[in-house]
């Protein structure tokens, strides 16, 4: 991922740490302390979302990258799921 910009429905292909490509459709956006983070759901199967920070390489290109600290991780996932899960009417029993 080059110097793009992403919106709501693109289809993103990425590459894992072994080479293996997968593509991704971008479900969420967000800010936090910051940062931008993706939500981004696997096309090929129902996995849930992963969320992944948008930051520089040494480069100075743009990439995608996994979020190593937990307590980061799950402010931003709290946010996303708010976001993403908040028109789910679950019954109270």
């Amino acid at each position: 991922m080059e110097n793009e910009e992403y919106s709501i429905g693109d289809i993103v292909t990425l590459t894992d740490d072994e080479g293996v490509e997968s593509e991704y459709e971008l479900i969420g956006e967000t800010e936090c302390d910051g940062n931008t983070y993706y939500a981004l759901a696997p096309t090929d199967n129902d996995e849930e979302y992963v969320i992944l920070k948008l930051e520089c390489d040494e480069d100075g290109e743009t990439i995608l990258s996994t979020i190593t600290d937990d307590d980061e991780f799950d402010r931003v996932a709290s946010i996303f799921d708010d976001e993403l899960y908040s028109d789910i009417d679950y019954d109270e029993e």
